[in-house]
């Protein structure tokens, strides 16, 4: 299909339009004074209006996806794609879309919100595609067809050969969802796209990447495609701060499948021996799908003890069914407790993995001021990425030992009047890190509350800690230089001053030897040690640590 064939199968309209332009999409050098979009001029790090072309994003993504950003689009979450896929192609009231069922709803969602008629074709009993059935459900005035694979709530992934027979076949476009195929045996189409024109598949870093809180979805298609949803999309679909932050989880790390499909295997193999699961489906995503003789009351059961899974057993094709997302270990073990005892009796397996139940440990806090915009995302068991931008290099750096050596998992974005001076954003750090401590500690049960003494080569640093909620700060560390790095030794005691003060803790911090670095850098490492060791879960059954019972 050459691109002439494309352009029959767009709205008129959205052919002909003028997309949305600004100033600085015509400006080709690098301004300094910003008086084009009616911002704010007072600077707090959120002042400014986002690269709406998400171009440094685009090309991080392009290295690990092995294509060019002009065959990339990012989206508010992949449903900002499939919004947009209906927008371009289907004119309301006319054409029609044609899909699989059961499958992922919001495909036909976004149908009725642009008034296009839905025509759905059902699975095989083995959930397998029927493709002559699906390829007969399209006519003249069917301009998208929608196939999810590895499928959701299925969780089967449709063969290689069948998938391309079939957009070779089609003479509409085809959107081949793949939001979970980074947990799949098989890679998906996207090294073939440049063969299929009429292909736009979608992925999404809400899964394995884990990134499901900033709402980032990506679609791969031809740059004519592409250019397309550019010029649809509202100007500025991604904030600045999530693309900041999946830029850098692009750049430090990787999906994170390995644990996920390791506890596939593990659940499915103890929910398969229990009396009242009649079936568990092979899957290839982070889910799966259970046949159970009574879905109702074991969903029930599982949501009185806090545990939270999908009823599918009211869509055609899914009849009895709940679909469980695999979760952490003691997560699973949880899940796997409640559904054997509900069956009648225990399976000694799901013991196998590590861990303590409880309650989830993580924070969001947000601080703005004339002075400093700051924002930071913290969870104690350590289950998301870590991402750290002050604008002080010394202090990223610092920060960054801290989430290294807890083990807790910390995204800090600050921006602050750094031509004025430091104080005002390494302070706020500290206060809003603080806030962001204690909001995570929640009730506190079950957590160590002590901590650590830590040599760091010819230095020696000592931090200690009870996060009882007293709160208390003592600093013993001199430091001969004014700097390190790019950061005001002066104010090494004030970032764990405002941080106690915040977390309402007691802090005691002392430090000793020849050099500088060496002995800061202690400092942070010690810390880290100590916050690891106070906010552990007793490996004993959750109580309040504290005599008087109350902390």
């Amino acid at each position: 299909m050459e691109t002439q064939d494309l352009e029959r199968l767009v709205r008129p309209n959205i052919l002909s339009m003028r997309p949305y332009s600004t100033a600085r999409d015509e400006c080709e050098g690098r301004p300094e004074i910003f008086l084009d979009a009616n911002e704010s001029p007072y600077g707090n790090g959120f002042n400014r209006y986002p690269d709406p072309h998400q171009k440094q994003l685009k090309e991080a993504v392009a290295r690990i996806k092995g294509t060019s950003p002009d065959h990339i689009f990012l989206g508010n979450g992949s449903d900002e794609a499939i919004d947009l896929a209906y927008r371009i192609f289907c004119r309301p009231g006319i054409d029609n879309a044609v899909s699989i069922t059961p499958t992922y709803g919001m495909y036909g969602v976004a149908a009725a919100c642009n008034d296009t008629e839905f025509r759905t074709v059902p699975l095989r009993e083995d959930f397998s595609l029927d493709e002559e059935a699906l390829l007969a459900a399209a006519d003249a005035n069917t301009k998208l067809l929608f196939i999810c694979s590895p499928n959701n709530p299925t969780g089967n992934r449709f063969p290689t050969w069948q998938l391309t027979r079939i957009i070779s076949s089609f003479n509409g476009i085809v959107v081949l969802d793949e939001a979970y195929i980074d947990f799949s045996s098989e890679e998906g189409l996207l090294p073939m796209l440049g063969s299929f024109p009429n292909l736009i598949i979608l992925q999404t870093f809400s899964k394995a990447w884990g990134m499901a809180g900033l709402r980032v979805g990506m679609a791969f298609a031809s740059p004519f495609i592409i250019r397309l949803f550019s010029n649809v999309k509202y100007p500025y679909n991604i904030n600045g701060l999530t693309q900041e932050i999946v830029l850098k989880r692009i750049e430090t790390s990787g999906p994170e499948t390995g644990p996920v499909i390791r506890e596939r295997e593990r659940v499915s193999r103890v929910l398969a021996e229990c009396p009242g699961i009649l079936k568990v489906y092979p899957s290839e995503a982070n889910f799966i799908l259970v046949k159970c003789r009574d879905p109702k009351g074991l969903y029930r059961k599982l949501l009185d003890n806090g545990v939270i899974v999908r009823d599918r057993s009211g869509i055609p094709g899914c009849e009895g069914c709940l679909r469980i997302t695999i979760g952490t270990g003691p997560e699973n073990d949880r899940m796997l407790h409640t559904v054997t005892s509900a069956c009648g009796r225990e399976n000694r397996e799901e013991a196998s993995s590590s861990g303590q139940e409880g309650e989830s440990r993580n924070s969001t806090v947000f601080r703005e001021t004339s002075e400093t915009g700051i924002a930071a995302m913290m969870d104690l068991d350590g289950k998301g990425p870590s991402f750290i931008s002050t604008g002080i290099g010394f202090f990223d750096h610092m920060l960054e030992q801290i989430a290294r050596h807890s083990g807790i998992s910390m995204l800090v974005y600050a921006k602050g009047d750094l031509n004025v001076d430091e104080h005002h954003t390494i302070e706020d750090v500290g206060i809003v890190l603080g806030k962001a401590l204690a909001k995570a500690l929640g009730s506190k049960i079950g957590i160590e509350r002590y901590g650590f003494v830590l040599p760091m080569d010819e230095s020696e640093a000592s931090v200690l800690i009870d996060l009882g909620g007293r709160t208390d700060f003592r600093w013993d560390a001199e430091f001969k230089r004014e700097r390190i790095g790019d950061m005001p030794t002066e104010m090494f005691s004030h970032f764990f001053k405002s941080l106690a003060e915040s977390a309402c803790c007691n802090l005691h911090v002392s430090a000793t030897g020849e050099n500088e670095h060496h002995k800061i850098e202690g400092i942070f490492k010690a810390f880290a040690r100590a916050l690891k060791m106070a906010v552990a879960h007793d490996r004993f059954p959750y109580s309040i640590p504290s005599s008087k019972g109350v902390l």
